[in-house]
């Protein structure tokens, strides 16, 4: 059984749908998008919205819904059985000397700063850094949501994870850090903190959005192993299992 074009929206909710735009994954390809806003959402609501497959920017939970292409596909790893890889061991061993603290999300000077350095250089300018944007875009959110800073032992912020937290899980929304210490794989470092974090908190997985075939922007995700992917019939199954299944397309 596979759901077209996206897996059912739960509990009764009503959503709009985008007009096609380019994919900011696959080039030549368009993208279509289905959600709402939200002023509220409990963390129940928020564990049934990512199993089928939403994800969250601001107020804003949506779902990709493009006809005739599947590419993008939930992935998240069982927070017990992940073990990190040798590449990772080692980006561990280079960053412990970064000092870590969780805490409720909160603006600053200096985090506004550092996302827009960060967007400068990784984003070619294609996301707006000023202040107002970045707030709406990770600041003001509508469900539990923890922040991650990491700091050098002098005390300078290398960078900031934005999490959301249900009954489950930890949900990573985005990841931004010092684009001047690419030395350090502060992506993979701030991937491996939220898995901490989870483990330390006591949950049972860790969302990591989606993963692409095809983007190696998104691709990455796979290397924390153990990890799942949801498939087109709402199941979640081990990564090697998941690919075997067809993924199935529409020329509607």
């Amino acid at each position: 059984m596979s759901f077209f074009p996206a897996p059912p929206v739960p509990l009764g909710l009503a959503v709009s749908t985008t007009q096609p735009h380019p994919c900011p994954y696959l080039a030549g390809r368009a993208a279509v998008s289905r959600g709402f806003g939200c002023g509220d959402a409990p963390g129940w609501a928020y564990q049934e919205l990512m199993d089928a497959g939403f994800r969250r920017s601001g107020r804003v939970f949506y779902q990709m819904a493009c006809p005739g292409c599947r590419a993008c596909v939930p992935i998240r790893v069982p927070v017990g059985t992940f073990r990190p890889s040798k590449s990772q061991r080692r980006v561990l061993r280079r960053n412990r000397d970064l000092v870590l603290s969780l805490g409720r999300p909160r603006l600053t000077a200096e985090k506004a700063d550092l996302y827009a350095r960060y967007l400068a250089a990784r984003h070619d300018r294609q996301m707006a850094g000023d202040v107002p944007d970045l707030e709406d875009f990770l600041y003001r959110t509508p469900t539990q949501t923890v922040e991650v800073c990491l700091r050098s032992p002098e005390g300078r912020l290398t960078g900031v994870g934005i999490c959301d937290r249900t009954p489950l899980a930890l949900s990573s929304v985005y990841f931004y850090f010092d684009p001047d210490l690419p030395r350090r794989s502060l992506g993979v470092f701030g991937s491996l903190v939220e898995l901490r974090a989870a483990r330390v908190l006591g949950l049972r997985y860790y969302y990591l959005g989606y993963w692409v075939r095809g983007c190696s922007k998104m691709e990455y995700k796979e290397a924390f192993r153990p990890c799942e992917l949801l498939g087109t019939d709402g199941l979640w199954r081990p990564f090697g299992e998941a690919l075997r299944v067809p993924r199935p397309h529409s020329s509607r």
